[in-house]
Order: structure tokens, then sequence, then C-alpha cells
């Protein structure tokens, strides 16, 4: 690994296919452990195969109770985790124009996927890496974080909250060994926009940038030490909204405040 991204040893969340699943496979040839978690277990076997470094968890992000257990396990089978990748998200749409057809519980579970589960997981993973001589906490957000559309505003919530948890974070973490980045992916071609996960999308396979064109570009930030990534449009996005935002956190915190994107 380079100087900028010494972390050896990587778990990632959502890891079963999709920007977890190319993730797994740019860390495989450099880390010497990468611990992949997901609910598919045949997907995951999959991508862990031909590669000795490679591990696998069954995990759901939404079964917070199962966090506790899940993170003990983790650290005691890889008492040199230095890395967390934060990014399993689904995403559904929502439509307030006709409230009889909002299924809460897919909006309950979008909401642990994609933020609640990564406050608990912060929670029993922090003490470990704070540990750490230096250690890193990664999270998978969305150009949708800063600038939403209106056909799943849960989802966009979802980023947002997590997209401001990340920026407190690095600000709290600012006097600690552990780093924090996010990456802002534009849409991209995955599963995530699939008529299986979301009948009412048309033409959802065809959303986005292809996902090696994403991961390109995500991962050169990731090994140039940046931390905050945005691809894409998330370039246009970051650029016009987030600006103006570390301009107005700097007053507020006197212009002590840990920016990532240059």
């Amino acid at each position: 690994m380079t100087a900028s991204f010494p972390y050896k040893t990587v778990l990632i969340t959502g890891a079963s296919a999709g920007i977890g699943a190319a993730l797994a496979e740019r860390f495989f040839p450099i880390c010497e452990a990468v611990i992949l978690t997901g609910r598919r277990e045949s997907n995951l076997q999959a991508i862990c195969a031909g590669h000795l470094n490679a591990h696998y968890r069954v995990n759901d992000a939404t079964d917070l109770a199962s966090i506790p257990a899940f993170a003990e396990d983790i650290l005691s089978s890889f008492p040199k985790l230095d890395c967390i990748i934060l990014n399993a998200g689904i995403q559904r749409g929502l439509n307030f124009t006709k409230p009889e057809s909002i299924d809460l519980g897919k909006v309950d579970s979008e909401l642990k996927t994609n933020y609640v589960s990564v406050v608990h997981m912060l929670k029993y993973f922090l003490p470990h890496l704070m540990k750490q001589p230096s250690a890193a906490v990664a999270g998978v957000s969305s150009t949708l974080a800063m600038v939403p559309i209106p056909r799943c505003p849960n989802y966009c919530a979802t980023k947002a909250a997590l997209h401001h948890l990340l920026m407190m974070l690095r600000f709290q973490l600012k006097g600690t060994t552990v780093k924090v980045i996010e990456i802002f992916p534009p849409g991209v071609k995955t599963e995530l926009h699939l008529a299986i996960n979301q009948p009412d999308l048309v033409n959802g396979d065809q959303i986005g940038i292809p996902l090696d064109e994403f991961m390109d570009v995500a991962w050169t930030g990731l090994m140039e030490g940046e931390q905050e990534i945005p691809v894409g449009q998330a370039i246009d996005n970051y650029e016009t909204v987030e600006r103006a935002r570390h301009k107005q956190l700097a007053k507020v915190f006197g212009g002590d405040v840990p920016l990532g994107y240059n």
C-alpha cells in the first residue's frame, strides 16, 4: 500500500455485490486480510474464492441487535483490523402523493441499513480503531446526500444524515489516529437500481456510470489519501454545495475544520 493508505486489515460491509464487491477486488492484492460482510453467503463465497487473504461473515445490517456480537467476532478473529468501510446500502422509492402505497417496513429497513447500522458499527468498532497506531473509517454516501431527487426522498435523507455524521466524526476524531473518509458515488450501474429491488424504476439497469469507471476514480482518491472523494456528477454537486458548506463550517468552528477534498 502507499503511505497515504497504510491500512492492511480491511472490513467491508455490504460487500456481496456492487461497490462493496468491487472494493474488495481492489483490496485483495494489497492487504493482509480483507473481510467481507453481507447477507448472501453464496455471493461472498464466490468473491472470496481464490484469495488466500479473503474472509467473510454473513451479516444483515438491519439486524441491529446482532452488531455487538458481530463486532466481538471480527475483532477477536482479526485483532489487527485497522480500517472499516461502511458501504451497506439500499434504495427504495417513496411517493407521498400516494400515501397508501408507502410500505413503512421498507422505509425502516432503508433507514437502518443506510444510517442507523453505521452508528451502531461505529460504537462497537471505534474503541478498537482508536487504539491502533493508524486507522480509518470510510463511509460510502452518495451525490444525493448533497442534492436530493424527488423519487427516493428517504434514501436521500439517509445519505444526507450519513454525510453529516461523517463530517462531524472527522471533526471529533481529528486529535486521534483515526482518519475519516467519505466516498460520494454518482449513479452507478449496480443492482441497486434493478427491478428486483426497485420495480418502479424504468430501465434501472441503464442508470449511472459503469462500475469500473466509478472505481477507477474512487480508488485513486483512496490511494492518494483524500478524505472526501466525489466521483462523476458528485463532483459538480460537491463544488456547488459542499464548498459553501465548508465556508460556513469554518465560521462556526473558527476555521479549525478538517476538510477533505482538494
